[in-house]
Parts: C-alpha cells; structure tokens; sequence
C-alpha cells in the first residue's frame, strides 16, 4: 500500500511536468528541451524563497513564474534570433544549470526546517482528523504526510487540468491550437503565431516548473540535477496517455495525459521493488518510453495483418 501511495503522489507530481510537455510537443509540435532546465529551476526558486522565510505560496508562485520566463526565453531565441528550436532549449537549459546553482549557492538544500505546502497540507489535516500521525485508508495505515499530499495533489492537478482545458478552449486558447496546426492560416487571419508560440512555451515550462517546486517541497529538498532526463518522463505520460484513451479530443487527452504521468510511476515503483538497482533508473525509463513509441505501431501492423489473413480466408472458402 505505501508504495502504492508513494507512486500515486509522485505520479500526481509528475502529470503537471507532463500537462506543460503536451502543451509543447503536441499543441505547438515543438520539441522543447528546456523542460530538464525549467523543471529544475523551479525546486530551486522555490527552495531559496523558502529558505529565505518566504510563505509556501509565494515561493511556489515564483516558481512556476521562473519556468514562464525560461519557457519565454526559448520562445524568444527561436521565433526573433530565428535559432532551432531544438537549439534554443539547448541553450536555456544549459545556462540554467549555472542559473540554479547560482540561485541555490550549493548543489543540493534541504527544505526540512524550512515550511512547506506539504507541511501546511499535514498541519490542516491534522486538524480535521486529529492529532494521529497515522490513519486508515481502505484497510491500510497511511501517515498524515502521505494522505495529506495524496488528497491536496489530487485536487490540485485536477483543478489545474481543469482549468488547462477549459482555457484551451477560450480565444486565445483555440489560436494556440491553431498556430500549432498551421500557423501560416493564423499568421493569415492578422494574428502573430510568434507571440503565441511564445506564450506558449512559457505557460508549459511554467507547469513544468511548478512539477518542480511541488516535487522539492514533497521530496523536502532541491537539487541541480533534478530536472535531468525530464523531458522523457514527461513525453512518456503524454505517449502512455494517449494510447490509453486512443482519442484526438484534447480534453480526453489531458485526462489520459495526467492517468499517464501516474501509470508511468507505478511502473518505475514496481520495477524498483522487484529489485531494479536505482543507478538503471533512466535506462529503464528510456527502455519504457522506447516502448511506448513503438508498441502502438506494433499493434497497428499485426491488427493489420490480422484483419488482412482474415479476408484472405473468407475470400477462399467464398472460392471453394
């Protein structure tokens, strides 16, 4: 049951770093990079607001507005200096590791004297349900820490995937989808694609860093190196969710996306406690996303020939 909850709150954690990662790579068909920098560069803000005795809220708001402003940063370099995209992400994220190390002044701070959203979290739960440190959840004790950071995460991503879709469907939400799909169409109708591939960029490297933050508070620490590989562990929430909910309706890919970023830890959770060494952590995560990419392609082609063999028998005993 622990590891259970354990998966679910970091699955939870981690769909927010993959709603900013569908936003950049199927909205806009972007392949941003910058997502292994942002992610990292929000724990860190967050951190050193924190450590500075700034409130949770605060802290976690200047997060997520860092990653805005590296997200616009590569929307910047890409559409005015005419830079690669893939470049340009390249380029934030590489300076954002002197960026957070700066911003942090060592390579790794532990928040555990600091406060935090998943202490407030704690302390209002407590208060409801009393002083235990333990409760029972479906038969199972589960401490105060983890429900509470199961239940508020919970709302939150559900509240923020909420929110996400239905801005996607506002004027300026339906352009961003549009310039993803033809921007020369937008650019036709007197609107500019580059400021909304921009803003659009920034909004999903805001996510991203808001995963970030949320995940140094969890975890009560933030690292330099915590955004490494991110980019991939998001694109496999997107691609896992995908071919789950097997729809074009991007509201039903939001949804599939966040079940997504849940599923994926759940895998990583069981292959740690089948006895995977943590040093494989991303290789096996490469491994998974490999799989993701190819198994629908698998499955469509033997569909395929299924279907064909199929008609090929019927067209004989048609013949015999």
């Amino acid at each position: 049951m622990l590891l259970l909850i354990s998966a679910l709150i970091y699955g939870l954690v981690f769909a927010l770093l993959a709603l900013g990662v569908y936003i950049s790579f199927r909205i806009f068909h972007f392949a941003d990079i910058t997502a292994d920098g942002s992610f990292a560069l929000g724990g860190a803000a967050t951190t050193a607001m924190l450590i500075a005795g700034w409130s949770p809220l605060v802290a976690t708001a200047v997060g997520f507005l860092a990653g805005m402003l590296a997200g616009a940063s590569t929307g910047v370099l890409h559409t005015i200096f005419k830079i690669h995209g893939l470049l340009s992400g390249i380029l934030v994220t590489t300076a954002l590791y002197s960026i957070n190390l700066r911003v942090l002044g060592r390579s790794n701070v532990s928040l555990s004297d600091a406060p935090t959203l998943s202490k407030f979290w704690a302390d209002l739960l407590r208060r409801v349900l009393g002083a235990s440190e333990r409760h029972n959840l479906f038969g199972w004790m589960v401490g105060v820490q983890d429900l509470s950071n199961l239940f508020a995460l919970t709302l939150l991503v559900g509240l923020l995937g909420t929110v996400l879709f239905l801005f996607l469907k506002t004027n300026l939400g339906t352009a961003m989808r549009a310039a993803g799909d033809n921007a020369q169409m937008i650019r036709a109708l007197g609107a500019s694609d580059k400021i909304l591939l921009i803003f659009g960029l920034a909004l999903a490297n805001g996510l991203i860093a808001l995963s970030g933050s949320l995940l140094a508070q969890c975890q009560e620490f933030a690292d330099v190196q915590m955004g490494i590989g991110m980019v991939v562990w998001g694109l496999a929430s997107v691609i896992i969710g995908e071919s789950l909910v097997g729809s074009s309706r991007f509201g039903i890919l939001i949804a599939g996306t966040i079940i997504g970023s849940i599923l994926f830890r759940m895998m990583i959770a069981i292959a740690l406690r089948c006895g995977l060494n943590p040093n494989d952590l991303k290789l096996i995560t490469a491994v998974f996303v490999f799989l993701a990419l190819v198994a629908p392609r698998w499955f469509k082609t033997l569909k395929s020939r299924f279907n064909t063999d199929l008609v090929g028998e019927a067209d004989h005993a048609q013949g015999l």
